[in-house]
Order: C-alpha cells, then sequence, then structure tokens
C-alpha cells in the first residue's frame, strides 16, 4: 500500500514537470503562423511534433527559433515531424509553419509542443521501505512512461495515415465523378453528331433523287 502511495507520488509530481499544448491549426494559402512557448530554465527538454492532415501534397515549411532570434531548426515541404532537443537558453520560443508555397490548398496540421524540466522526483523516504523498493519503483514508472509515449506516437502516426488516406480517396472519388461527368457530356455530344451526319446523308440523298 506505501509503494502505491509513493507510486501516485512520484506520478503527480512528474506530470507537473511537463507543460504541453496540442493543436490543429488550419493554414490558408500564402499564410505564415507561429506558436509560442516560454522556457524558465537552461536545459529543459523541448518536444516537437507536427503531421500535416490534410491539403495539397502534405508538406509544409516549418522552423524553430530561439531566444535572440536564432534559428535553431528549420526545413521545407516536410510532411511531418518529431523532434526533441534541450533548451540552450532560457526565454521564449516560437514555433512557425510556413504555407505560403501554396497559391489556392489550404493545409491542415496537427502539431504538438511539450517543455518537459530534467528535474527528477525525490521519493520521501518511509519507514519500513528499502532503497532497492524504491529504485525499482522508479524504474516500472520511467518503463510505464516510455511505453505510453510510445502508444502516443503510434497513435498519431496511425491517425496521420487515416486522414491521408481518407483524404486520397475523397481526391479519387472527385477525380472519378469529373471523369464520369466529362464521358457522359462526350456520348451526348457523340450521339448528337452521328443523328446530324446520318440526317445529313438523308437530305443530300433526297436531293439527288429529285
Amino acid at each position: 500500500m506505501r509503494l502505491l502511495l509513493l507510486a501516485y507520488g512520484l506520478l503527480a509530481y512528474t506530470t507537473s514537470l511537463i507543460s504541453a499544448t496540442a493543436l490543429t491549426y488550419k493554414l490558408t494559402p500564402n499564410e505564415k503562423a507561429c506558436f509560442f512557448t516560454f522556457v524558465d530554465e537552461k536545459g529543459a527538454k523541448l518536444a516537437f511534433y507536427f503531421a500535416v492532415q490534410s491539403g495539397g501534397s502534405f508538406d509544409i515549411d516549418y522552423s524553430v527559433v530561439g531566444p535572440n532570434e536564432k534559428v535553431i531548426m528549420e526545413n521545407q515541404k516536410e510532411r511531418q515531424g518529431d523532434f526533441v532537443f534541450s533548451a540552450t537558453d532560457a526565454g521564449e520560443y516560437r514555433f512557425c509553419f510556413n504555407n505560403e508555397m501554396s497559391t489556392f490548398a489550404e493545409k491542415m496540421v496537427d502539431f504538438e509542443i511539450t517543455v518537459e524540466n530534467e528535474l527528477r522526483a525525490q521519493l520521501p523516504s518511509k519507514q519500513g521501505t528499502s532503497p532497492e523498493q524504491t529504485s525499482v519503483l522508479e524504474e516500472s514508472i520511467a518503463k510505464v512512461s516510455g511505453q505510453l509515449s510510445t502508444i502516443n506516437r503510434n497513435q498519431k502516426y496511425f491517425r496521420t495515415r487515416e486522414n491521408r488516406n481518407f483524404s486520397t480517396v475523397r481526391s479519387t472519388e472527385r477525380r472519378i465523378f469529373n471523369f464520369s461527368v466529362v464521358e457522359s457530356g462526350m456520348m451526348v455530344c457523340m450521339a448528337g453528331l452521328q443523328v446530324f451526319i446520318v440526317r445529313f446523308f438523308f437530305q443530300g440523298a433526297r436531293k439527288g433523287y429529285v
């Protein structure tokens, strides 16, 4: 029972050291959108994940800029990314998406910004609890945390695949419909042309007999 209470305490304390922001944003053509987060301490871990769910070729330009306008990372025409880096300085960090390359395509982007402190929780010593038990408990909690992170990444991956496949299906359906309309119009035109040619031949034959 005491170990269970210690585990709950450690989980609650660890959760308080992590702040995360998960959003979905629609970028209009020729739009650049930036999002900000503040890091209190140097050395804190920043995790940045994004995935283009729909629009165009599912690609976007992105950049991460730290304090003093220092460019940490940037790239063009990326479909998704998952990055973890340590803050070199305390201050405001800017995460930007750029859709200026598109003239008419809107982009739906899922992204998450997480700030995690490097501090580790210290379990209070309890009577009757050995250091070995505390160490085993910490390892178990760290393992569970890693497994939850893996599940979270897999869910994001499958969600992205589902949205992209659904977008492909809708695009294919729209193309098939347009092709069917064009084909039907061509068939009607061909039928009308055939009727006109046949009537022209018969009218010419009647004039010849007259």
